[in-house]
């Protein structure tokens, strides 16, 4: 004889609260991202109309303030050891770019001493700019 019961049970997940804790987790980490500045190096870079964007196999990042202190990938280093680096680059991976940003109140002499070195390696510059 099969004895039936009268109530079947059936187990249920109470996923409700779930909504609100991803929205917190959510607002949380957009809140964060916005935080996080990705270059520390503070520049006022100059205007252009059009500008470009382009993406190579090894970008650098080269920096030179206004009280004309070079960054590489935002590390400091003397001018005088940026060929030596550039070329150390350059063996890690065939396609080097460099990218160029220089504050808008410095001369262009040193703007031109840097793209002078990048044809004498054969690496290409590219100016960083900023829209109007």
């Amino acid at each position: 004889m099969k004895i039936q019961r009268r109530k079947s049970r059936t187990s249920e997940v109470y996923v409700a609260s779930l909504n609100d804790i991803m929205f917190f987790l959510l607002l949380f980490f957009l809140i964060v991202s916005t935080m996080v500045n990705p270059s520390v190096i503070k520049l006022l870079l100059p205007k252009a109309e059009h500008s470009e964007q382009t993406v190579s196999k090894q970008t650098i990042n080269l920096t030179i303030t206004k009280d004309l202190k070079y960054y590489l990938n935002d590390e400091q280093i003397s001018p005088d050891k940026l060929e030596f680096r550039l070329k150390m680059a350059m063996r890690k991976a065939q396609e080097t770019t460099v990218i160029l940003r220089a504050d808008n109140e410095i001369t262009l002499q040193p703007v031109v001493d840097v793209i002078d070195l990048g044809n004498k390696l054969k690496i290409k510059v590219i100016l960083a700019t900023r829209k109007q």
